[in-house]
């Protein structure tokens, strides 16, 4: 089958698929003699393992990673469970970062003291972030926490003139 044929068997995008292959997701396929990709049952397969592995949270490194050890045999129910409990405890995290973040946000919300059609001045209207905030904004940044998250300088200070 042509790229066209398997991106629309897989619910994908030929864009994605020259992606997958790129990134060592999918294997090359052969060519024909136009020099167009031909593709079979087996790289359908692959993409559909990708596109339910992505469903269920995993990156693409995650799943780089275990797609050999899946065609080789190497994997066994034990891995399986270990991986599929990783992810949970991950979600679990991130779920407790969004919790944190809300009460924030409501308590930001709670705190607001002037009436809704009154313009708010900026000193007024950023709060020094807290570390549940921070830690969720580093989260989704991949972990670096970046200068805008650190505490605003001081009125009079150089750093505050720049």
């Amino acid at each position: 089958m042509n790229i066209g044929t398997l991106a629309q068997l897989t619910g994908t995008t030929p864009d994605t698929l020259r992606y997958y292959e790129r990134e060592g997701l999918l294997a090359p396929p052969a060519r024909g003699a136009n020099g167009y990709r031909r593709y079979g049952d087996t790289h359908a397969a692959r993409v559909r393992f990708v596109r339910s592995a992505q469903a269920l949270g995993f990156s693409l490194a995650e799943i780089r990673w275990i797609l050999p050890r899946l065609e080789a045999g190497r994997v066994d129910r034990r891995e399986i469970e270990q991986h599929l409990q990783a992810k949970i405890a991950e979600i679990d995290a991130h779920m407790r970062q969004l919790r944190a973040l809300k009460r924030e946000l409501l308590a930001t919300f709670a705190s607001l003291g002037c009436a809704p059609a009154v313009a708010v001045p900026i000193e007024n209207a950023t709060a020094k972030p807290s570390a549940a905030a921070r830690a969720t904004a580093a989260a989704r940044r991949g972990g670096f926490v970046s200068p805008a998250s650190a505490p605003a300088p001081r009125r009079g200070t150089a750093s505050a003139r720049r």
